[in-house]
């Protein structure tokens, strides 16, 4: 990839804001070298790792990465025999502590069925060296001191330390109590030179406490002397404190030697770490641009979503969708300089560059983007003054190093591309070059604000028009890309919003050929359509999006619905099979029971009729057909009538047709229920003269006029139980199977009184209180035996 167009596109920048994802020097080692690459299965390789470990940070939030060192000078160190120190050695118990930790949480991972194939294998090559670093941990703390429990001589020694020198200090604090002390002390404390106990005297009484001088002040009235009464003191000590080295020291070496011997495992776990370290910086600074993973190709097809330059904050850059490589490989944007097209350029640049370095892109999802073999930019003035180059020079020395090297898998940006010298040579260079890059099948994006490159794209196959649209009523571009419309000059409209006089803009028209003024209103119009399209493929969006999420959320209703539907057929025809099963073996009873009293008492039951029962009782029996997934229609249309069954499926009960309200709505009695129901809500049963029985009973007795309910609200107790009797014995007669009494709630008394009657009536089987829907404990309902 070249040098200079990373430069121009700055990259590095990028990689500055990458930096400050990583969470040890090695993983910012590994950013600070980070290059686009050119090979494409390499770059969906780095692109599968990048998405791999944004979506571990989208589940999880964090990954235990801190606490990570760059040990591998350690580890060299401690092969060819070195002794490491303290602090080295914490760091490469943290660093192993922290491989441990990495290597538990992806295997935590997979076990919740989070798919991370490659983060998966390298946990797998990580080897937990518990036993080195609960060694380390074991004799050296986190501040890098070694620990009493290192050994078990260590221990001794120190215990020997704090005894001398708690010995030492009370000689010497008994020296600064005496009488005299205040007198020939500057200070009374005991303080520490040459890693010796000493006291503070005064340079006049040096002679009283005799010893060794190992120090003075700066003004020479104090001495810092070692009395003589406490050198031998202070010598065991000494003697103490070399042994507790050369003690710490044999530790060390111990604790270097244990590196060594794993030096590979220790190798690779600094390797691995790095990578997985670089990959959620990667990640991370993916979730921070709000990025996603673009889809490559190696068919030089760019085509962002949305794309947004990743240096420009979220909140100001403008995103833009830009697409090149399928009908066209080239686009010009032209138009004026009012900002936009630069960063357009850049924006294409970077996201390819970006993309090759397997970093997430600035860009919605699905976007889709080529891995050239070289990025070629030119960008910016480049004026030098040393080299006496012009702005035009210089450019031209960068288009002569392309056009010696590009080919079909390049992706060229040029920017105001002929400037700097004469507008009619430009324009005419700047055709050329286009030309000639175009013709060797290079992807190129160019800016110009030469007029005579608007005709351009009309005039070459495979080449796009495009213009950076500009608001005239607030005098600023909106940076929003236009492709397939050239950009038109604005100089008339800004000089009017501005002030300037109707007359002179008036006169400055009339310089401006007819042809030139038609191109400009052409292009107003094909910015206006452009606009109105862009504004009309939003809401068709929005509309197909709804659209979508309806139909599937009533493909998911009706598969619901139908899964219910059936099961409650299934349901029902399970429990009809055992009803029919248990009055089947009731009748083989009854049937056996007939044979034996034939037998025995020579009744005239013939056995042909018993088997004709029989063959009739098994025919009634239902058949499950668990394939059923839909009742059938009857083919018949019943016209209705009073007196009709029919089933009402809004409610799932079965009612009586009572009289027909209106044209589509009849009322129906359902229980002690009346009710309005609408026609097509109804299926029809039966007819009283088909139906044999019914589940509330049609009148089959001589009393057509009994009803199926008795009101006793309002009477007196005594009548009260004289009309339940009568209507006991009416229902009886009209062959009821089940009835219901209102007597209502008030004080309980007429309720109770009732059912104490029913409870001991010879002919009721149960009494119940009614159902919510039935009324309550307002009714009591009875059946019959």
């Amino acid at each position: 990839m070249q040098p200079k167009a990373l430069k121009v596109l700055e990259f590095d920048k990028v990689k500055e804001q990458l930096l400050e994802y990583a969470s040890s020097s090695l993983g910012k080692e590994k950013i600070t070298a980070l290059a686009p690459s050119t090979d494409f299965a390499e770059v969906v390789k780095l692109q599968a790792e990048t998405d791999e470990a944004a979506g571990v940070l989208r589940l999880k939030g964090n990954v235990p990465l801190t606490g990570i060192y760059d040990i591998r000078a350690h580890i060299k160190r401690a092969v060819i025999g070195g002794s490491l120190s303290p602090i080295e050695l914490v760091q490469i118990a943290s660093t192993i502590h922290v491989s441990r930790q990495m290597k538990h949480f992806i295997e935590g991972l997979t076990e919740e069925n989070v798919v991370i194939p490659i983060m998966a294998e390298k946990a797998e090559q990580i080897v937990p060296l518990t036993n080195l670093e609960q060694a380390i941990k074991y004799a050296i703390d986190e501040s890098g001191e070694v620990l009493d429990g290192a050994s078990a001589q260590l221990r001794t020694l120190r215990h020997q330390l704090r005894a001398n020198e708690a010995r030492v200090r009370e000689k010497l604090e008994s020296m600064i109590r005496s009488s005299n002390a205040q007198k020939m002390l500057s200070d009374t404390i005991v303080t520490i030179r040459n890693d010796r106990f000493v006291i503070p005297v005064k340079q006049e009484y040096r002679g009283h406490y005799g010893g060794i001088i190992h120090d003075q002040s700066s003004s020479g009235q104090t001495l810092f002397i070692e009395p003589q009464a406490i050198v031998q003191l202070n010598n065991q000590l000494q003697d103490i404190r070399v042994k507790e080295q050369q003690e710490i020291e044999r530790i060390l070496s111990e604790l270097s030697a244990k590196t060594a011997e794993h030096e590979q495992e220790l190798r690779l776990i600094v390797d691995i770490l790095a990578d997985l370290d670089f990959l959620f910086a990667k990640a991370s600074y993916g979730r921070k641009i709000k990025g996603s993973m673009p889809i490559m190709n190696d068919r030089g097809r760019i085509v962002l979503h949305k794309a947004r330059h990743p240096l420009i904050p979220i909140d100001e850059v403008v995103a833009n969708d830009i697409m090149i490589g399928k009908d066209y490989t080239a686009i010009v944007i032209t138009g004026p300089n009012t900002g936009g097209k630069t960063v357009t350029l850049k924006t294409v640049g970077l996201c390819t560059l970006m993309a090759q370095s397997g970093l997430q892109i600035p860009a919605l999802d699905g976007s889709e983007l080529a891995v050239f073999d070289a990025v070629y930019a030119d960008i910016g003035d480049e004026q030098s003054i040393e080299q006496s180059l012009s702005t035009f020079s210089s450019h031209m020395v960068n288009i002569v190093d392309i056009l010696k090297t590009v080919d079909e898998n390049s992706l060229v940006l040029f920017d105001e591309l002929g400037a700097g010298t004469d507008p009619q040579e430009g324009a005419a260079l700047a055709i050329s070059i286009l030309d000639e890059v175009h013709q060797r099948g290079a992807r190129v994006i160019a800016t110009t604000h030469y007029p005579e490159l608007k005709a351009y794209g009309y005039n070459r196959k495979g080449v796009m028009n495009a213009s950076v649209e500009f608001d005239v009523e607030t005098l600023s571009p909106t940076y929003k890309l236009l492709l397939g419309v050239p950009g038109r000059s604005n100089a008339f409209e800004i000089s009017k919003r501005l002030g300037l006089n109707e007359k002179v803009i008036e006169r400055a028209r009339s310089h401006v050929s007819a042809d030139s003024n038609q191109i400009d209103q052409m292009i107003a119009s094909l910015e206006e359509s452009k606009r109105l399209a862009e504004t009309e493929r939003e809401e068709a969006r929005d509309y197909l999006r709804q659209a979508e999420k309806l139909h599937h959320d009533l493909q998911q209703q009706m598969i619901e619905f139908y899964e219910q539907r059936d099961g409650m057929y299934e349901k029902a025809a399970r429990k009809a099979e055992e009803v029919v099963e248990q009055s089947k073996e009731e009748a083989e009873k009854v049937i056996r029971e007939l044979r034996r009293m034939r037998i025995e008492k020579q009744a005239e039951v013939k056995e042909h009729e018993l088997i004709d029962a029989r063959k009739r009782l098994d025919e009634a029996v239902p058949k499950l057909d668990r394939t059923q997934k839909q009742l059938k229609k009857k083919e018949k249309i019943h016209v209705l009538k009073p007196g009709d069954e029919v089933k009402v499926l809004t409610f799932d009960q079965k009612g009586i047709l009572v009289e027909k309200v209106s044209d589509t709505e009849w009322q129906v009695q359902i229980g002690i229920l009346k009710m309005k129901v609408k026609e097509k809500d109804m299926e029809y049963v039966g007819s009283p003269k088909q139906q044999e029985t019914k589940p509330l009973a049609l009148v089959r007795g001589r009393d057509a006029d009994v009803k199926l309910e008795l009101d006793l609200r309002g009477e007196r107790y005594e009548d009260a139980l004289m009309k339940v009797e009568k209507y006991i014995d009416d229902a009886l007669l009209a062959n009821y199977p089940r009835v219901s009494i209102i007597h209502g709630k008030g004080t309980g008394a007429l309720r109770q009184g009732v059912q104490e009657y029913l409870k001991n009536h010879r002919a009721v089987k149960k009494i119940r209180f009614g159902e919510a829907s039935e009324g309550g404990t307002g009714v009591t309902v009875i059946e019959f035996k």
